[in-house]
């Protein structure tokens, strides 16, 4: 995308850099809404008179009375009284409500750049637009799966939510570094090694929203080893091969944790070549990319400890926005854009 006027470039990187501080923070307040059991609290989609949250009594009964006719309050939370619903409640409130004022933040400067500079040169961003909306589909499409017949949402749909998020993080991210004219002319990794290393990123972020949505979190919580072994003793190996595996919690939790084993072993195929080959322009990216690793692996093994203690379970989500982030941009760098 090639722009002339450098002061609307510098406008247009502005609002990108603040819409991914945005989504950041719903990221953030998402894995929230799921770790306290929030996500149900509101069981209509409600695209505009959803905006404003209960202003009386009445109103606070009516979304409760709703909230008591799902299989979550019937089978598990049938005791919660109306105070405690409003803390659920405000959960999820904040959720769409942060929902809304991404689409909105988005769509209109979008629409103010498209009409100065034109559409064709902001198709990528247009394109992300696109993604927002249907995350605001995938997100009642995942909610809609928890309002009969179970207590919790799909953990697939929960994963495909998550994974969009994420998405929209990279691509806010990848189109920052081109309108800041993110520059790198020196000599290159192989792009392939960088992508192999964001692809395994983003198959952990999968597992780990498996494991949330099934609570798998809160078994076998000793590291190294799952309870007296490597290996769950509640299932069989042949059981890993199996397209069950994907919904067994015991399973999820040691192919989340196996994963992480093999992207730290990748990161020091990284960390050789970038040494070995004295990419000195590429060493303070590759520590940092180690560092941001370590800490999510250790927060990780605290969060297992903890039996998926809430705010160690979000700092680790959290701390996956930094480490995409930086993967992101070691992925830029070694393409053919920057």
């Amino acid at each position: 995308m090639y722009i002339e006027n450098k002061v609307i470039k510098n406008y247009i990187s502005t609002w990108l850099i603040l819409m991914f501080f945005i989504v950041s923070i719903i990221i953030a307040v998402g894995g929230l809404t799921r770790l306290t059991d929030s996500g149900l609290s509101i069981t209509e989609w409600q695209l505009f008179s959803g905006i404003l949250p209960p202003l009386n009594e009445k109103q606070w009964k009516n979304y409760f009375d709703l909230y008591k006719q799902i299989p979550e309050f019937k089978l598990q939370n049938y005791a919660m009284t109306l105070n405690e619903f409003k803390t659920i409640f405000w959960w999820e409130f904040i959720h769409r409500f942060l929902g809304r004022f991404i689409g909105i933040s988005f769509l209109l400067p979008l629409l103010f750049f498209s009409f100065k500079i034109g559409f064709r040169k902001l198709l990528n961003l247009h394109i992300i637009f696109i993604l927002i909306c249907f995350q605001g589909f995938i997100g009642w499409y995942m909610v809609s799966s928890g309002l009969v017949d179970r207590i919790d949402v799909n953990h697939f749909r929960l994963s495909i939510h998550l994974l969009i998020a994420f998405l929209i993080l990279s691509l806010i991210l990848w189109n920052y570094f081109k309108f800041r004219n993110f520059t790198y002319s020196g000599e290159r990794l192989n792009l392939l090694i960088p992508l192999i290393f964001l692809i395994l990123i983003f198959c952990q972020i999968t597992l780990g929203a498996f494991v949330s949505g099934l609570d798998a979190g809160k078994i076998y919580n000793s590291w190294p080893l799952m309870g007296l072994s490597y290996f769950p003793d509640d299932n069989s190996f042949s059981d890993l091969f199996k397209l069950t595996a994907f919904s067994n919690p015991s399973m999820v939790q040691f192919m989340h944790r196996n994963l992480a084993y093999l992207i730290f072993l990748f990161y020091l195929v990284i960390l050789f070549l970038t040494y070995r080959n004295n990419l000195f322009s590429f060493f303070k990216t590759v520590n940092v990319l180690g560092l941001l690793l370590f800490l999510q692996i250790i927060l990780g093994i605290l969060t297992l400890f903890s039996g998926a203690q809430i705010i160690l379970s979000s700092m680790h989500q959290i701390s996956s926005i930094f480490l995409v982030s930086i993967s992101v941009y070691f992925v830029y760098l070694n393409s053919n854009t920057s």
